[in-house]
């Protein structure tokens, strides 16, 4: 039978508040150290009941998929939809519904996008098909639709390490005014940490986290002991991401800026909504050719 009930589920945009990185597998991996947390700003996914499976992609970047991306068969490329086909596979479940992701997020942004939509598909199936989150075959899953998507399940605060599978505790953080600007051109992850290798920096330690962050103050002050470890690798292929932190940084009210992820978007935290809102409107007569919006970090809801 199809599912009960037509379900949206919202995929939020993960952010890097730093990204660190601290060494690198036999298979080349790259290891990392990183505080993540996730944007009111971000995807939507949409189940509709209906009598077989198929996808369907819109919203301002649907048009940059390809066409293996928008396929809804055992080839797609498309996380979201090899989550409905894996968790089928391993639940023994026939998917019975239309699945429609409304991309909002930039392709090649470093905010998770993919792995987003992914984690969202999981969290919907979860609940139309009644299984419990301790699922023993979760973790496996996640971990191989990507190293994202553990963390972009929980959709909450989180130290992450080894390559996205090693989840750890974060203290609770305050909600946070913040502007999200990618500059119209997506950075390869491959080619950065190609980059990033080929560059001899030196691997980190293990950053520890203070035991409380309950101020944007104490957040802020903690982030400038830390940094992007990828900032330099990608700025070789979008040397425009110099050019949104710069301008992030002299908007009124802003208190710290960052590249997220690989890149190629940059953030900033302000001290009030009001400045941040202020900022994404001048940014967007400065950058007209740029994706910018503001919002909250912290205040992620699901449905």
């Amino acid at each position: 039978m199809p599912p009960a009930r037509a379900m949206t589920i919202f995929a939020p945009a993960k952010v890097n508040l730093f990204l660190h990185v601290t060494g690198r597998r036999p298979d080349g991996h790259h290891l990392l150290d990183s505080l993540v947390t996730f944007a009111d700003i971000g995807d939507r996914i949409r189940f509709d009941p209906a009598p077989d499976f198929s996808f369907a992609v819109e919203g301002p970047f649907g048009g940059a998929f390809v066409a293996d991306e928008k396929a809804c068969g055992p080839e797609s490329k498309n996380l979201a939809v090899q989550a409905v086909r894996k968790m089928a596979e391993k639940t023994g479940r026939t998917p019975r519904f239309r699945l429609t992701l409304t991309k909002n997020l930039p392709l090649g942004a470093g905010l998770g996008g993919g792995s987003s939509d992914a984690a969202a598909v999981l969290w919907g199936l979860m609940d139309l098909w009644n299984i419990p989150a301790h699922a023993p075959f979760l973790p496996d899953l996640m971990i191989n639709l990507g190293a994202d998507v553990p963390v972009c399940v929980s959709a909450r605060p989180a130290m992450v390490g080894g390559i996205g599978e090693v989840l750890r505790p974060a203290p609770d953080l305050p909600e946070i005014p913040v502007v999200l600007v990618w500059p119209g051109r997506g950075s390869n992850t491959a080619k950065t940490f190609k980059a990033f290798r080929n560059s001899d920096r030196p691997f980190r330690e293990t950053t520890p986290l203070p035991a409380s962050l309950n101020t944007m103050g104490d957040v802020v002050d903690f982030l400038e002991t830390t940094g992007n470890d990828l900032l330099e690798s990608a700025c070789v292929q979008v040397p425009e991401i110099q050019e949104s932190l710069k301008a992030l940084k002299n908007e009124p009210g802003c208190a710290l800026v960052r590249m997220t992820g690989s890149g190629s978007a940059c953030f900033g935290l302000f001290t009030r909504e009001e400045d941040a809102s202020a900022a994404a409107l001048s940014l967007a007569r400065t950058f007209p050719r740029a994706w910018i919006r503001s919002g909250w970090l912290g205040r992620t809801e699901r449905y």
